[in-house]
Protein backbone atom coordinates (compact mmCIF):
# COMPACT_ATOMS: atom_id res chain seq x y z
CA UNK A 1 0.00 0.00 0.00
CA UNK A 2 2.43 2.59 1.00
CA UNK A 3 4.31 1.75 -2.53
CA UNK A 4 1.31 2.84 -4.10
CA UNK A 5 1.17 6.20 -2.72
CA UNK A 6 4.84 6.57 -3.49
CA UNK A 7 3.84 5.64 -7.23
CA UNK A 8 4.28 7.62 -10.48
CA UNK A 9 -0.06 6.70 -11.10
CA UNK A 10 -0.91 8.14 -7.81
CA UNK A 11 0.96 11.30 -8.39
CA UNK A 12 -0.74 11.71 -11.38
CA UNK A 13 -3.74 11.39 -9.71
CA UNK A 14 -3.32 13.97 -7.77
CA UNK A 15 -2.33 16.12 -10.45
CA UNK A 16 -5.23 15.63 -12.06
CA UNK A 17 -7.88 16.00 -9.36
CA UNK A 18 -5.38 19.16 -7.96
CA UNK A 19 -6.40 20.45 -11.38
CA UNK A 20 -10.06 19.33 -11.26
CA UNK A 21 -10.34 20.87 -8.23
CA UNK A 22 -8.99 24.60 -8.80
CA UNK A 23 -11.07 24.32 -11.92
CA UNK A 24 -14.28 24.19 -10.09
CA UNK A 25 -13.14 26.79 -8.17
CA UNK A 26 -12.59 28.90 -10.74
CA UNK A 27 -15.66 28.01 -12.00
CA UNK A 28 -17.29 28.78 -9.34
CA UNK A 29 -15.61 31.77 -8.73
CA UNK A 30 -16.41 33.27 -12.41
CA UNK A 31 -20.20 31.83 -12.01
CA UNK A 32 -19.49 30.98 -15.78
CA UNK A 33 -22.50 28.98 -15.50
CA UNK A 34 -20.74 25.99 -16.87
CA UNK A 35 -19.95 22.49 -15.68
CA UNK A 36 -16.88 21.56 -13.89
CA UNK A 37 -16.01 18.47 -16.29
CA UNK A 38 -16.50 21.52 -19.46
CA UNK A 39 -14.47 23.61 -17.60
CA UNK A 40 -11.55 21.68 -17.13
CA UNK A 41 -11.78 20.38 -20.43
CA UNK A 42 -12.24 23.89 -21.82
CA UNK A 43 -8.89 25.00 -19.59
CA UNK A 44 -7.42 21.85 -20.82
CA UNK A 45 -8.00 21.74 -24.55
CA UNK A 46 -8.46 25.79 -25.06
CA UNK A 47 -4.62 26.01 -26.21
CA UNK A 48 -5.46 23.40 -28.29
CA UNK A 49 -8.91 24.40 -29.86
CA UNK A 50 -7.01 27.60 -30.46
CA UNK A 51 -4.00 26.51 -31.88
CA UNK A 52 -6.39 24.42 -34.62
CA UNK A 53 -8.59 27.00 -35.05
CA UNK A 54 -5.31 29.31 -36.10
CA UNK A 55 -4.16 26.81 -38.50
CA UNK A 56 -7.29 26.09 -40.01
CA UNK A 57 -8.07 29.94 -40.50
CA UNK A 58 -4.46 29.77 -42.18
CA UNK A 59 -5.19 27.03 -44.85
CA UNK A 60 -8.55 28.41 -45.41
CA UNK A 61 -7.05 32.11 -46.45
CA UNK A 62 -4.18 30.23 -48.37
CA UNK A 63 -7.05 28.39 -50.05
CA UNK A 64 -8.84 31.75 -51.20
CA UNK A 65 -5.38 33.60 -51.94
CA UNK A 66 -4.59 30.57 -54.47
CA UNK A 67 -7.94 30.72 -55.84
CA UNK A 68 -8.07 34.41 -56.68
CA UNK A 69 -4.48 34.21 -57.36
CA UNK A 70 -5.14 31.94 -60.19
CA UNK A 71 -8.22 33.84 -61.04
CA UNK A 72 -6.60 36.87 -61.36
CA UNK A 73 -3.78 35.25 -63.50
CA UNK A 74 -6.41 34.33 -65.97
CA UNK A 75 -7.98 37.93 -65.90
CA UNK A 76 -4.34 39.68 -66.13
CA UNK A 77 -4.34 37.25 -69.49
CA UNK A 78 -8.05 37.24 -70.80
CA UNK A 79 -7.14 41.30 -70.70
CA UNK A 80 -3.70 40.78 -72.34
CA UNK A 81 -5.26 39.08 -74.99
CA UNK A 82 -8.38 42.10 -75.22
CA UNK A 83 -5.69 44.43 -75.94
CA UNK A 84 -3.80 42.57 -78.56
CA UNK A 85 -7.05 42.62 -80.27
CA UNK A 86 -7.29 46.39 -79.70
CA UNK A 87 -4.24 47.24 -80.49
CA UNK A 88 -5.15 45.36 -84.49
CA UNK A 89 -8.43 47.19 -84.47
CA UNK A 90 -6.67 50.38 -84.25
CA UNK A 91 -3.65 49.71 -87.00
CA UNK A 92 -6.22 48.45 -88.87
CA UNK A 93 -8.58 51.63 -88.46
CA UNK A 94 -5.61 53.78 -88.81
CA UNK A 95 -4.39 51.63 -92.19
CA UNK A 96 -8.21 52.36 -93.62
CA UNK A 97 -8.04 56.05 -92.30
CA UNK A 98 -5.11 56.81 -94.49
CA UNK A 99 -6.11 54.67 -97.12
CA UNK A 100 -9.40 56.74 -97.37
CA UNK A 101 -7.46 59.89 -97.26
CA UNK A 102 -5.10 58.83 -99.99
CA UNK A 103 -8.22 58.31 -102.71
CA UNK A 104 -10.11 61.72 -101.52
CA UNK A 105 -6.92 63.34 -102.18
CA UNK A 106 -6.74 61.47 -105.98
CA UNK A 107 -9.78 61.65 -106.53
CA UNK A 108 -10.30 65.36 -106.00
CA UNK A 109 -6.52 65.69 -107.90
CA UNK A 110 -8.70 63.18 -110.65
CA UNK A 111 -11.66 65.83 -111.06
CA UNK A 112 -9.08 68.63 -111.49
CA UNK A 113 -7.10 66.93 -113.89
CA UNK A 114 -9.52 65.04 -116.70
CA UNK A 115 -6.64 64.44 -118.66
CA UNK A 116 -4.57 62.78 -116.09
CA UNK A 117 -4.21 58.75 -116.47
CA UNK A 118 -2.94 56.65 -113.77
CA UNK A 119 -1.88 53.28 -112.45
CA UNK A 120 -2.59 52.30 -109.34
CA UNK A 121 0.86 50.69 -107.74
CA UNK A 122 1.73 49.10 -104.23
CA UNK A 123 5.87 48.89 -103.48
CA UNK A 124 7.14 45.48 -103.54
CA UNK A 125 10.53 46.59 -102.90
CA UNK A 126 12.90 48.70 -101.22
CA UNK A 127 16.69 49.33 -100.50
CA UNK A 128 17.42 50.08 -96.94
CA UNK A 129 21.21 51.30 -97.39
CA UNK A 130 19.81 53.83 -100.46
CA UNK A 131 20.02 57.01 -98.82
CA UNK A 132 17.76 58.19 -101.65
CA UNK A 133 14.43 56.05 -100.79
CA UNK A 134 14.39 54.32 -104.02
CA UNK A 135 11.98 51.66 -104.59
CA UNK A 136 10.42 48.93 -106.80
CA UNK A 137 6.59 49.20 -107.89
CA UNK A 138 3.99 46.66 -108.70
CA UNK A 139 3.23 47.92 -111.98
CA UNK A 140 5.21 47.71 -115.36
CA UNK A 141 5.07 47.74 -119.22
CA UNK A 142 2.30 45.22 -119.27
CA UNK A 143 0.32 47.78 -117.81
CA UNK A 144 1.71 50.85 -120.05
CA UNK A 145 4.29 52.19 -117.77
CA UNK A 146 7.39 53.95 -118.75
CA UNK A 147 10.50 55.72 -117.99
CA UNK A 148 9.74 59.23 -116.62
CA UNK A 149 6.36 58.84 -115.51
CA UNK A 150 5.81 60.54 -112.37
CA UNK A 151 4.66 59.18 -109.03
CA UNK A 152 2.20 60.26 -106.48
CA UNK A 153 1.17 59.82 -103.23
CA UNK A 154 -2.27 61.59 -102.85
CA UNK A 155 -1.40 64.98 -104.16
CA UNK A 156 2.08 64.62 -103.53
CA UNK A 157 4.91 63.94 -106.51
CA UNK A 158 7.17 61.38 -104.72
CA UNK A 159 9.27 60.13 -107.70
CA UNK A 160 9.85 59.51 -111.36
CA UNK A 161 9.80 56.16 -112.83
CA UNK A 162 13.35 55.40 -114.27
CA UNK A 163 13.58 51.35 -115.22
CA UNK A 164 11.01 49.50 -116.59
CA UNK A 165 10.58 45.77 -116.70
CA UNK A 166 7.14 44.01 -117.72
CA UNK A 167 5.79 43.81 -114.39
CA UNK A 168 7.12 46.14 -112.21
CA UNK A 169 9.22 49.25 -112.26
CA UNK A 170 12.08 50.99 -110.27
CA UNK A 171 11.36 54.70 -109.14
CA UNK A 172 13.81 57.64 -107.99
CA UNK A 173 12.32 59.87 -105.41
CA UNK A 174 12.69 63.56 -105.24
CA UNK A 175 15.41 62.61 -102.54
CA UNK A 176 17.49 61.44 -105.53
CA UNK A 177 19.94 64.27 -106.84
CA UNK A 178 19.28 62.53 -110.37
CA UNK A 179 15.97 64.02 -110.15
CA UNK A 180 15.51 67.92 -110.81
CA UNK A 181 12.05 69.01 -111.14
CA UNK A 182 10.95 72.64 -112.69
CA UNK A 183 9.11 73.87 -109.20
CA UNK A 184 7.40 77.13 -107.47
CA UNK A 185 6.44 78.49 -104.18
CA UNK A 186 3.11 79.15 -104.56
CA UNK A 187 2.32 82.44 -102.67
CA UNK A 188 5.43 84.67 -104.56
CA UNK A 189 5.32 82.26 -107.75
CA UNK A 190 8.86 82.67 -107.45
CA UNK A 191 10.65 79.57 -109.38
CA UNK A 192 13.45 77.08 -109.29
CA UNK A 193 14.57 73.53 -109.24
CA UNK A 194 14.79 70.69 -106.85
CA UNK A 195 18.14 69.75 -105.47
CA UNK A 196 19.37 67.49 -102.64
CA UNK A 197 22.38 66.48 -100.65
CA UNK A 198 22.95 62.57 -98.48
CA UNK A 199 22.22 64.50 -95.31
CA UNK A 200 18.85 66.20 -96.36
CA UNK A 201 17.36 63.16 -98.04
CA UNK A 202 18.37 61.11 -94.69
CA UNK A 203 15.90 63.60 -93.45
CA UNK A 204 13.05 63.47 -96.00
CA UNK A 205 14.08 66.95 -97.18
CA UNK A 206 15.44 68.68 -100.38
CA UNK A 207 16.18 72.16 -101.50
CA UNK A 208 14.74 74.47 -103.97
CA UNK A 209 17.55 76.08 -105.75
CA UNK A 210 18.13 78.83 -107.95
CA UNK A 211 16.37 81.78 -106.09
CA UNK A 212 17.93 85.44 -105.90
CA UNK A 213 18.82 86.63 -103.08
CA UNK A 214 16.13 89.09 -102.32
CA UNK A 215 13.70 85.61 -102.53
CA UNK A 216 10.50 86.96 -100.55
CA UNK A 217 9.71 83.16 -100.01
CA UNK A 218 9.11 82.33 -96.92
CA UNK A 219 9.01 79.22 -93.94
CA UNK A 220 5.32 77.84 -94.50
CA UNK A 221 5.73 78.40 -98.21
CA UNK A 222 4.01 75.41 -100.58
CA UNK A 223 6.34 74.13 -103.36
CA UNK A 224 4.49 72.77 -106.41
CA UNK A 225 5.68 71.54 -109.91
CA UNK A 226 5.48 74.14 -112.22
CA UNK A 227 4.78 71.65 -115.72
CA UNK A 228 7.62 72.89 -117.29
CA UNK A 229 10.10 70.63 -119.28
CA UNK A 230 6.83 67.63 -119.78
CA UNK A 231 7.82 65.06 -117.43
CA UNK A 232 5.99 66.31 -114.37
CA UNK A 233 2.55 67.99 -114.57
CA UNK A 234 1.90 71.61 -113.10
CA UNK A 235 0.86 71.36 -109.46
CA UNK A 236 1.65 68.67 -107.80
CA UNK A 237 3.00 69.11 -104.36
CA UNK A 238 6.94 68.63 -104.13
CA UNK A 239 6.62 70.24 -99.76
CA UNK A 240 6.56 72.69 -97.52
CA UNK A 241 9.18 75.11 -97.05
CA UNK A 242 11.13 74.96 -93.85
CA UNK A 243 13.65 77.77 -93.97
CA UNK A 244 15.60 79.75 -96.43
CA UNK A 245 19.21 80.17 -97.02
CA UNK A 246 22.31 81.89 -98.80
CA UNK A 247 24.28 79.99 -101.13
CA UNK A 248 27.95 80.41 -100.13
CA UNK A 249 29.17 79.36 -103.96
CA UNK A 250 27.08 82.02 -105.74
CA UNK A 251 25.17 85.09 -105.26
CA UNK A 252 21.77 83.19 -105.41
CA UNK A 253 19.47 81.28 -102.36
CA UNK A 254 17.93 78.32 -102.20
CA UNK A 255 15.02 76.89 -99.75
CA UNK A 256 14.83 73.42 -97.87
CA UNK A 257 11.93 71.98 -98.44
CA UNK A 258 9.86 69.04 -96.01
CA UNK A 259 8.71 66.72 -98.46
CA UNK A 260 5.99 65.88 -95.85
CA UNK A 261 5.93 62.14 -96.85
CA UNK A 262 7.70 59.65 -94.95
CA UNK A 263 9.42 57.57 -98.16
CA UNK A 264 9.99 54.58 -95.91
CA UNK A 265 6.12 53.63 -95.58
CA UNK A 266 4.94 54.14 -98.16
CA UNK A 267 2.79 51.62 -99.67
CA UNK A 268 0.36 52.57 -102.46
CA UNK A 269 0.81 54.98 -104.99
CA UNK A 270 -0.21 56.14 -108.34
CA UNK A 271 1.58 56.15 -111.52
CA UNK A 272 0.83 59.03 -113.70
CA UNK A 273 1.23 57.31 -116.99
CA UNK A 274 0.02 59.83 -119.57
CA UNK A 275 -1.29 63.81 -119.26
CA UNK A 276 -1.66 66.92 -121.57
CA UNK A 277 1.29 68.01 -122.11
CA UNK A 278 3.17 64.79 -121.02
CA UNK A 279 6.62 64.95 -123.24
CA UNK A 280 6.58 68.24 -124.66
CA UNK A 281 9.74 70.08 -123.71
CA UNK A 282 11.10 66.66 -122.86
CA UNK A 283 15.25 66.48 -123.50
CA UNK A 284 16.16 63.22 -121.71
Amino acid sequence: MRSFFKSTRFKGFLGFFGVLILSIVIAAATESGSSPASTVLGTVFSPLQSVSSAIADSVRDFSVYFRSSAQYQQRVKELENQLGEAQKELVGYEQAKQQIALYEEFLELKEENEDFQFASASVIGSDSSDAFGSFTLNKGELDGVKVNNPVIYGKYLVGVVVKTAPTYCVVNTVLNPEVNVSAYEVRTRESGYSTTTVDLAKEGKCCLSGLVRTTAIAPGGIVCTSGVGGIYPADLIVGTVEEVKNDTTNISSYAVINTQVDFTQLRDVFIITAFKGMGIGDTN
